[in-house]
């Protein structure tokens, strides 16, 4: 018997293993509808990104922005004027070759989908009908000229390199995440630890399938078939 990859796993989101808790997640973060001139009152962590997040105040309104690098409290940002500055949102169609940005939106209007990894930026090479962006990845896409984007580089650059001194650290970094915490193998134990542990290489060494009334001990592996329950005519459903 099959698994599912764990991607396709993901892909689903039945399960809870590999869908990020909301009640942890500060608000969705996506461009500013409209236009106009923000201040930033405070960057804060949010949970689940690996970026810091900017609590931005548009008049009366306030709204949440991935923080680029060397942002400060106190900054004046705008959105949708024509301003090529860190951490001014406008559309691409604007924005000169050459310059960087990130949070790209895919299509109008829809916030922002592109480029919000910690340290990630995107490159306008080309400027025509549509406008044409190197991905952090090499790729190139094109775009429609009046989808937005933000000028600069996302803060928290090198987050990769600090290391994981305990188990529980890469734990709790896993937590907000959509991603199941590692887990390790039976089959790469001692017999001592699990019931799949030994042997002269990595195998199981026994059927892997185990009863439904095993103890809690040996129930390890992949559970054997319920019986089919026949139902009478006349029981209720």
């Amino acid at each position: 018997m099959g698994k599912h990859l764990v991607t396709q796993r993901r892909g689903r989101g039945t399960s809870p293993t590999y869908r990020s808790p909301s009640h942890r997640h500060i608000g969705p973060v996506r461009h500013h509808r409209g236009e106009g001139d923000g201040v930033v009152e405070e960057i804060i962590q949010a949970p689940g990104r690996s970026a810091p997040v900017a609590i931005v105040r548009y008049g009366n309104e306030k709204g949440l922005m991935i923080a680029p690098d060397g942002l400060e409290v106190g900054h004046i940002v705008t959105m949708g004027k024509p301003v090529i500055e860190r951490g001014c949102t406008l559309p691409i169609g604007n924005i000169p070759e050459g310059t960087l940005v990130y949070n790209i939106e895919m299509q109008p209007g829809d916030g922002g989908k592109l480029v919000r990894a910690a340290g990630a930026s995107a490159l306008i090479v080309g400027q025509g009908e549509r406008t044409v962006v190197q991905l952090p990845s090499g790729h190139m896409k094109n775009f429609s000229r009046n989808c937005k984007a933000t000028v600069g580089v996302v803060s928290g650059a090198g987050r990769a390199e600090k290391p994981f001194y305990k188990a529980g650290g890469k734990f709790y970094a896993y937590r907000s995440t959509a991603k199941a915490y590692l887990r390790v193998r039976g089959v790469a134990m001692n017999p001592v630890n699990h019931p799949h542990g030994g042997g002269a290489h990595q195998h199981v060494g026994r059927p892997s399938t185990v009863s439904s009334g095993a103890p809690p001990g040996q129930k390890i592996g992949r559970l054997s078939p319920q019986k089919k329950k026949s139902r009478r005519r006349g029981d209720v459903k």
